[in-house]
């Protein structure tokens, strides 16, 4: 044993391994992540440990913020559509929970509905069953047994993403109470007299056999047949009064003719409208146009033998599409004879010899432009919105000059010409399987040989299809129930509603303004949506839903229950019980409609009460998930007693909805539109909305394409961590890319948070939990709690705004270029090799301690798994991270003077750096210890900020030189900072065997000849300790 100066005996230094008395990181946390392996062991300890239940014990009094999930529909694994949404959602629920609300997520799931109809059917066919030969109630439980298969697969799905939730209980549309709750809401707007039966046109999927409403409609491209057709004017005589109701002479006309002549022309002319669904024609009506359009009648001069358009006819047109017309109808010259004024002018159909023998009258109509077309358009009640409105708004007009104004029904549910489309009948518009059918030939045939047809062509449009089944859609006029929305409801109390709306639309349109959107364009979009909606079509000719539960006198059109029928109440009791217990099977059971009007209806007037089979819309069931979900206590008691701030005076709760963005026209409205038509208001605070994921050339992702990211892949590889951090890092506001490069990038990113993590985890191995006040702390230290500060007002700001992706930007930068490349790289030095009394060290010690606590919470709600990994580590026995809030980071760190003054130290370490890696180029030196550099700073308030700093330290070289003054002219000097001049010199003295600092102190400790005199003393203190 060598002596020391004082002849005690210290450890030998011959051969010594110094590597092995340096305070290096030691930890268990791996630097491969191996999440894959690691993520289902903590979600079957969450499982075994109880965490969402402690979570919700823990919670108990706080204010509530409830994240309503919008269901998923169960017939499917999951996509990474579906990820980004549940993620995002898991987001919002932890960063709301760890700011200090009660954030009780409940899952939930859309079991009704076609898509799993016709799964159904498709097995029958594939067994040769024909599902009409099958009881209704027979196929529902099937229905019900495949719905019940795929929740269990996706819950597994959605938890492996790391969800945390109320699992064990999730709601679901198909749940007997749900049943019954969504019975009692559709009985709801029977009483308040906003459901009515109607007959008009609605958008009608031939393939489904079943009316769609806007938000099951998707528009695609499709190769539409279009025409131009004739409507000959009839013959009105040379009256005074008519001509001067059909003709203004104008400065326009080419040719100005006598009235008399005039006249003569427009009795041979034709309104010639264009159409892009000839199979229409049959069910025409009437002409539309605008009274702000000016039109022409037109002459054909010059045209081809063999052309629809003959020389000599006459056209009725906008003057500013008439060459246009002229140019499909390969005119090659034409005459405008003068402008016409149309009101009260009247046409014959251009099928008329078929059966069409009745007036088609002119309406005038603000839907009708002059953008493309003819300037009018061809009115088919029965199969359009606009048609419809401007009919049914004519209609005593009509009534009073002798006009027919019943709607035919032209067009079946099988997509075929009926008896009332004469000369068509059998013709199909669209094919069992959505092809287009043979009915468009047979019309413009039979336009041609009627002579009522001047072009012909095909144009490639957006056009509207079924959503499930891709298939285009039809407008057809059939009988449907509807939720009117410009009617004022019978059971609205003072109060209610907001001030100054009186009817359903008025209600919604209000709400929109009162609800945060999340982004902002969101509400001009719903608002938008809203304003020009029809009114709710809700009922679906199909079997697996919730049937509309009322019953319809079929001599008055009475509807019970209703707001004046005295047993409405007991009827809606007798319902929903039954529904509760049995679910809506009951309603399809034989002597159903006996049974729920016992008593109520005398039963020799029960044949006159027809049972409504029709089932619900699934937006309207997924609309009412707030009613059987939200407000059912009994059902879902973490949800008890929510107040919200916005409803109740001292309330203090939120709701939020969070979907995609074609939402705004599907759950998001249907949500709106169902609770503020019986409660007044707007079921949500906040929606929160999100695009589509697109691959990453911006493209859809389909299987032919090859392009398709499947959330379960990248968990089998990755983990879901790193789909968790795609998600957070993304502007969910937009659409989102993701494939493999991307994914790699965020595999780095990841790799690089957890090394910092790591790193720490490993420091604080040699941490005894004895601190260092604050005011003894070293600038250095202080300088990272001041930052620990302000991250903790902007971090926090964001997750209280949703804004993940700056959480992330925020906390890469500080981990990666802050704590990595900055403090971590100074302080490893003062780490690994400082004696453990060291106060510099212990308080180095302390702030990465107060680092690594506040950035695993951080990092929590993004990255779940890892922080859970982590934390047992950093704080082994405590509970799951996911039980602590965010840090309180104390409001005295922050100190903005100290901030301001290490950015201009940083500036000078900074260009050392530059200088030196000038020299690590050049091959002049190795590592930066091996440097002494000089350094000369012309800028007094920097120098005077570095006073009293080892700027050594600062810049990991073993010596340094500050002089204040001009800049030598061979000084190295960054672009950055002008103020700051470098002049490499190599350290003088010997590189120390421990530390490797190159010191001229080296071996003045005897006992220790290999080391400089710091390490010397910390190993004394080192070996002292284990003697």
């Amino acid at each position: 044993m060598a002596k020391d100066k004082g002849g005690s005996e210290v450890a030998g230094a011959e051969g010594r391994d110094w590597g092995a008395t340096l305070f290096l990181p030691k930890t268990e946390f791996p630097m491969r992540a191996g999440l894959p392996e690691l993520e289902p062991k903590l979600l079957k300890k969450w499982d075994e440990t109880g965490l969402y239940e402690a979570i919700r014990k823990q919670s108990k009094g706080r204010p509530k913020f409830v994240l309503h999930d919008g269901p998923p529909y169960a017939n499917g694994n999951i996509h990474i559509g579906h990820a980004l949404n549940k993620i995002l959602k898991d987001l919002v629920v932890k960063s709301q929970q760890m700011l200090g609300f009660d954030s009780n997520y409940v899952p939930g799931w859309d079991c009704h509905g076609l898509p799993i109809e016709w799964k159904i059917e498709e097995q029958y066919r594939a067994k040769g069953r024909n599902k009409d030969e099958v009881p209704v109630n027979e196929f529902r439980q099937e229905c019900r047994e495949f719905a019940a298969k795929w929740l269990a697969v996706q819950r597994d799905e959605f938890k492996r993403l790391g969800v945390v939730g109320d699992w064990d209980n999730p709601y679901s549309t198909m749940a007997f109470r749900a049943e019954a709750t969504i019975a009692r809401e559709i009985m709801k707007f029977a009483e308040n007299g906003l459901l009515y039966r109607g007959s008009k046109p609605v958008m009608w999927s031939v393939v489904e056999k079943t009316a769609l409403a806007e938000a099951e409609v998707e528009y695609q491209d499709y190769q539409s047949d279009m025409v131009w057709v004739k409507f000959p004017v009839k013959t009105i005589g040379s009256g005074a009064a008519n001509l001067q109701r059909l003709y203004l002479k104008d400065l326009k006309a080419e040719a100005i003719l006598p009235d008399d002549e005039f006249f003569e022309k427009l009795n041979n002319a034709s309104v010639v409208i264009w159409t892009t669904t000839p199979w229409t024609l049959p069910g025409n009506r009437a002409i539309s146009f605008s009274s702000k359009i000016e039109y022409g009648l037109y002459e054909v001069a010059e045209a081809p033998e063999d052309n629809w358009a003959k020389v000599g006819d006459l056209y009725v047109l906008a003057d500013k599409l008439a060459s246009v017309v002229m140019k499909s109808a390969k005119v090659v010259s034409y005459t405008r004879r003068g402008g016409l004024l149309l009101g009260g002018l009247v046409c014959a159909h251009p099928l008329a010899s078929l059966g069409y023998d009745f007036d088609v009258p002119l309406l005038d109509g603000d839907h009708v432009t002059d953008d493309t077309g003819t300037g009018f358009v061809h009115t088919a009640p029965g199969h359009g919105a606009d048609d419809y409105i401007i009919w049914m708004q004519n209609q005593k007009a009509l009534h009073d000059r002798g006009i027919d104004t019943s709607i035919p029904f032209t067009v079946d549910a099988d997509g075929v010409l009926t008896k009332a489309a004469p000369g068509f009948t059998g013709k199909r518009v669209l094919k069992e399987n959505g092809d287009k059918g043979d009915a468009n030939d047979a019309v413009i045939k039979a336009l041609s040989e009627a002579g009522n047809i001047i072009a012909r062509g095909r144009l490639k449009h957006q056009y509207p299809h079924s959503w499930r089944s891709k298939k285009p859609v039809i407008f057809r006029n059939t009988p449907q129930w509807f939720i009117a929305l410009d009617v004022a409801p019978s059971d609205s109390p003072a109060g209610s509603r907001p001030e100054g709306a009186r009817t359903l639309r008025d209600t919604a349109l209000k709400e929109v303004e009162r609800v945060q959107w999340v982004p902002e364009v969101g509400r001009n979009r719903i608002n938008g949506m809203i304003e020009t909606r029809p009114d709710w079509v809700v009922s679906r000719q199909r079997a697996w839903g919730v049937p509309i539960t009322v019953f319809r006198n079929v001599e008055t059109d009475e509807i019970i229950p209703n707001a004046t029928w005295k047993h409405s109440g007991e009827l809606v009791s007798r319902i929903e019980a039954a529904f509760a217990e049995k679910g809506a099977d009951v309603w399809f059971a034989d002597g159903a409609k006996e049974r729920f009007l016992d008593g109520l209806v005398p039963k020799g007037e029960l044949a006159k009460w027809e049972q409504v089979r029709d089932v619900l819309d699934v937006w309207f069931d997924s609309g009412s998930t707030h009613a059987f979900t939200l407000e059912d206590p009994v059902a879902f008691p973490g949800l008890k007693g929510i107040s919200r701030r916005s409803l109740v005076k001292g309330g203090q709760d939120r709701v939020m909805y969070l979907e995609g963005s074609d939402q705004h026209r599907g759950w998001f409205q249907s949500s709106l539109l169902e609770s503020c038509g019986t409660r007044g208001h707007a079921p949500y605070d906040v929606v929160l909305t999100h695009g589509f994921v697109l691959d990453e050339k911006g493209q859809k992702m389909s299987k032919s394409l090859g392009n398709v990211v499947a959330p379960q892949d990248v968990m089998a590889k990755s983990g879901a961590d790193i789909l968790r951090l795609w998600v957070a890092a993304s502007d969910y506001s937009d659409d989102l890319r993701i494939g493999p490069e991307i994914l790699k990038t965020f595999s780095e990113t990841y790799r690089k948070l957890r090394n910092t993590v790591r790193w720490m985890l490993g420091a604080l191995a040699h941490f005894d939990g004895r601190g260092v006040n604050v005011d003894e702390m070293p600038e250095l230290e202080r300088l990272m709690l001041h930052r620990l500060a302000e991250l903790d007002h902007d971090i926090g700001h964001a997750y209280e705004t949703y804004d993940f992706r700056k959480v992330v930007a925020l906390l890469s930068h500080f981990m990666n270029t802050e704590l990595s490349a900055f403090y971590f790289d100074i302080r490893k030095d003062t780490l690994y090799c400082e004696a453990p009394s060291s106060v510099k060290r212990r308080a180095a010690l302390t702030v990465v301690d107060h680092l690594c606590d506040a950035i695993l919470k951080w990092l929590a709600p993004i990255l779940s798994f890892t922080a859970e990994e982590a934390y047992a580590l950093y704080r082994p026995g405590e509970a799951s991270i996911h039980l602590a809030g965010f840090p309180k980071i104390p409001r005295g760190w922050r100190d903005d003077n100290l901030a301001a003054k290490w950015d201009r130290v940083r500036e000078v370490r900074s260009a050392v750096t530059a200088a030196l890696e000038l020299e690590r180029a050049a091959k002049r030196i190795g590592s930066s210890l091996e440097a002494a550099p000089v350094v000369y700073v012309d800028d007094a308030d920097l120098m005077s900020g570095l006073d009293g700093l080892d700027m050594a330290e600062v810049c990991l070289t073993s010596g340094i030189e500050v002089i204040a003054g001009p800049l030598p002219a061979d000084a190295v000097v960054a672009s950055d900072v002008k103020s700051v001049g470098v002049i490499p010199r190599r350290a003088e003295g010997t590189k120390c065997a421990r530390s490797w600092r190159i010191t001229k102190d080296v071996g003045s400790d005897p006992a220790y000849p290999d080391l400089s005199a710091r390490d010397a003393a910390a190993m004394r203190e080192i070996d002292g300790a284990v003697a």
